[in-house]
């Protein structure tokens, strides 16, 4: 049986999350600020892989007060999140370099 991968939104969610707790929109601010504006995810999309990643224990959330004194729901990835972002950040790479193998591949003109 093939192990389920994560797929690439949530790659990238777990890895934020592995540098600090964040809110949601902070979550979206700082995705696209480090992706140079690759990546420009709106709350509907953001809030379901969160959940997805909630459900499958990757992630815990808890709600905070902000400076402002509202409260804010905090995501913190988990022990489960690290391990299942150790594994997915290795395949990425070799499927990143199978990739980038490809795209640079010169044939020999003649």
């Amino acid at each position: 049986m093939k192990k389920k991968t994560i797929d690439h939104t949530e790659l990238l969610l777990l890895t934020l999350l592995e540098g600090e707790d964040m809110y949601g929109y902070q979550i979206i601010s700082e995705l696209e600020k480090r992706s140079e504006h690759v990546f420009e995810m709106k709350e509907g999309t953001l809030y379901p892989v969160l959940h997805g990643l909630w459900k499958s224990g990757a992630v815990e959330c808890y709600e905070a007060e902000a400076p402002s004194g509202r409260k804010r729901k905090y995501y913190h990835i988990t022990r489960k999140g690290r391990d299942i972002l150790k594994l997915e950040k290795k395949e990425w790479q070799t499927y990143a370099r199978g990739v980038e193998a490809v795209l640079s591949y010169a044939p020999a003109v003649g």
